[in-house]
């Protein structure tokens, strides 16, 4: 065989590899979003349905059926509430927590960040129990605030903005601090315009994984009108699981923010990538 048809051959098996894991990606994506957009008699019953309808998405806007409503659109509302904060809560503190450590000088400085390595590795769901007994005892139970201060630092940013500020020259904040400028002015002004592209692709994944959340968020809030999308989908598999047009119309949305976010920052995302495997 010749070397240019050991070429062709290579290709053709690297895109045959590269379609398959791609349909094997996207299928349950698209068989979700055409379930939801299903007639009721079709839902499960075909893979492409013969008509489309926006059925389970009304049903959904409306609340669901009388005898059991469901606050849908003030649950997706949550989410973000909670899924924002969270994010633009990691990012503020993982960013002056990393330059604090890589670019000031205190004692204990090594033992901070030796101890946040540690924690990365430490498995968070032990910390379940103790983490609620403390929202409980200061009375945030049931509150926003028990979704969103547990999960308000997230130790994997901080340990990236400490290493990338780590490799900020000091002669160009030395400069700074020559003509007067504070440590404050330093971080807004000067490192942090810096890490656009690290910082876009710690936001995406810190939102789609505090989008994601289940666990924490069902066991802080008893509420419905504070539950977010995710609680309410998993509490919808009882009473409405004769609905599953709904189900699969509620999971729809509960992956849209995710994809829209994605396309709109995707090539601010794929500098960050290059970033972290440079």
């Amino acid at each position: 065989m010749t070397r240019s048809r050991r070429k062709w051959l290579s290709l053709g098996l690297l895109y045959a590899t590269a379609t398959v894991a791609l349909l094997v990606a996207v299928f349950p994506y698209a068989y979700l979003l055409l379930q939801s957009l299903a007639p009721w008699d079709q839902v499960d019953r075909r893979w492409i349905p013969t008509s489309l309808s926006l059925r389970s998405y009304l049903w959904l806007l409306a609340g669901g059926e009388a005898a059991l409503p469901r606050p849908w659109l003030r649950a997706f509302l949550n989410s973000f509430i909670v899924s924002l904060a969270d994010t633009a809560a990691s990012l503020i503190v993982g960013m002056m927590a990393g330059y604090a450590l890589s670019k000031l000088r205190f004692r204990g400085a090594r033992a901070v960040y030796n101890f946040l390595l540690f924690h990365m590795f430490y498995p968070g769901i032990l910390l379940l129990v103790p983490t609620f007994l403390i929202v409980k005892s200061l009375g945030l139970y049931n509150t926003y605030w028990a979704m969103i201060l547990p999960k308000a630092v997230h130790l994997w940013v901080i340990f990236m903005y400490t290493n990338f500020f780590m490799r900020v020259p000091q002669e160009l904040l030395d400069a700074a601090r020559a003509d007067g400028a504070s440590e404050w002015t330093i971080l807004w002004r000067i490192a942090a315009p810096l890490t656009g592209g690290l910082t876009t692709i710690l936001g995406l994944f810190v939102f789609t994984e505090r989008w994601a959340e289940l666990l924490w968020d069902l066991l802080a809030v008893r509420d419905e009108r504070l539950m977010t999308l995710n609680v309410l989908l998993a509490s919808m598999q009882g009473p409405y699981g004769t609905f599953p047009g709904p189900l699969y119309a509620a999971a729809a949305l509960l992956t849209l923010p995710i994809v829209l976010i994605f396309l709109v920052f995707s090539r601010r995302f794929l500098d960050g990538v290059s970033y972290i495997f440079r």
